[in-house]
């Protein structure tokens, strides 16, 4: 495939050149767009060894060839990384006054940004009105991660790691197998009230349900996404002119959402994680230590909504469970979704190891996918975006 790299001027560059690596030696042809300001932090000899192609930031050069036009008419996919506030707003006033405007106005491809800022520069109402445009022209936004910046800054504006933004950008070019179906996705971590200001809940970021719905929607899908406690940073991820989001609260909120979207849906996705149970009672004002010990909470069972949605599953409907588990070792892992995938009845069940530094809360996932015959029909670790083209590979199959 023949992918455009343009590399904008900031600190992050120097982890672009891992991110050109990675995709030439996946037998890409990648051709490299520096802007000016970028060779300030990579040369262009680095670029031109790394991509094995020539490189050169001027419109005025290659004029026999088009150039200028020419490498965004041939490209197959267009990756800017990493996207400044300058480059964003740039591209989303149209400007073309160097060799990657000119090639972003001259695609028709895919264009996949990853935006790499300070905090104040990211959240600021100006590039948050850019990327909202961008998105609503099609542009993919991978990131920015929180994380340490430049200096002693810390927060959101890190740019997503290399190899996560190749997964990304490869998985927004992937045949469109799943159009003309309707999916429905939970994500995140249901909560149940306690008091005004108090809750049960658990530590899910409901990234891996975001990268569900997104990738079904870059795929063909109509998608509902049920979005349970879903940071709006996290949330921004699954925008698409495919994918509409409902915010839910509590276990019977996420139910309820699920079940009426699983009424047209062709497919259910449950990544959520779900409160098993609930208070029995909520207080109507905040506990507080001078009413007294808290000796304890009684706790009532939430009905088990995948077993609802098994029941009263339509012919040819597929429905997919996740489960979290803590286990000894993977055969261990494995069985456990056995089990589950046997007692709940879904057609296909991810079972991913959340022992701490696992699955909830990382940028990073691993899943054992087990099928209607027991046995593990897929295996995928990566990045979520990667983990969930991994179980829409296995719906196709499922559903063959």
């Amino acid at each position: 495939m023949q992918i455009v790299v343009g590399v904008t001027g900031g600190i992050a560059a120097y982890k672009t050149v891992q991110l050109v690596r990675g995709l030439v030696l996946r037998g890409h042809d990648v051709h490299v767009v520096p802007t000016e300001d970028s060779l300030r932090f990579v040369g262009l000899p680095t670029w031109e060894a790394i991509s094995r192609h020539p490189v050169t930031t001027s419109v005025h050069e290659g004029v026999d060839t088009v150039r200028h036009v020419a490498l965004g008419q041939a490209a197959e996919l267009v990756i800017v990384a990493p996207a400044t506030a300058n480059t964003l707003a740039r591209m989303a006033a149209g400007l073309a006054d160097d060799l990657l405007g000119t090639t972003l106005l001259a695609t028709s491809a895919p264009v996949v940004v990853a935006p790499a800022m300070h905090t104040e520069m990211w959240e600021h109402p100006a590039t948050q009105a850019n990327i909202a445009v961008l998105r609503a022209r099609g542009v993919h936004v991978v990131g920015p991660e929180i994380g340490q910046l430049t200096g002693t800054d810390s927060g959101p504006g890190r740019m997503t790691e290399p190899d996560d933004i190749l997964d990304f950008a490869l998985g927004v070019v992937r045949p469109a197998d799943l159009t003309g179906l309707r999916v429905a996705v939970t994500a995140g971590g249901t909560r149940e009230p306690i008091d005004p200001v108090r809750f049960l809940g658990n530590r899910s970021s409901g990234r891996q349900g975001v990268a569900l719905a997104r990738a079904a929607a870059d795929r063909g899908a109509e998608v509902v996404l049920i979005a349970a406690h879903v940071e709006q940073a996290v949330r921004a991820d699954a925008v698409h002119p495919r994918v509409s989001i409902v915010p839910v609260g509590t276990a019977a909120e996420l139910g309820a959402a699920v079940t009426s979207a699983a009424e047209s849906a062709d497919v259910v996705v449950m990544a959520a994680a779900v409160a098993d149970y609930r208070p029995a009672a909520v207080a109507e004002r905040k506990l507080s230590k001078e009413d007294g010990p808290l000796d304890e909470i009684e706790l009532v069972k939430n009905d088990d909504i995948v077993a609802g949605l098994v029941e009263a599953r339509r012919p040819g409907q597929t429905i997919v469970g996740f489960a979290a588990e803590t286990a000894e070792d993977a055969a261990d892992l494995r069985e456990r979704g056995i089990r589950k995938r046997r007692r709940k009845g879904v057609d296909l069940l991810a079972v991913n190891d959340v022992s701490e530094g696992h699955g909830f809360e990382q940028p990073d996932n691993a899943v054992l996918i087990v099928g209607a015959s027991d046995t593990v029909v897929a295996e995928a670790s990566g990045s979520k975006r990667h983990v969930a083209d991994a179980v829409w590979d296995a719906v196709r199959g499922a559903r063959a």
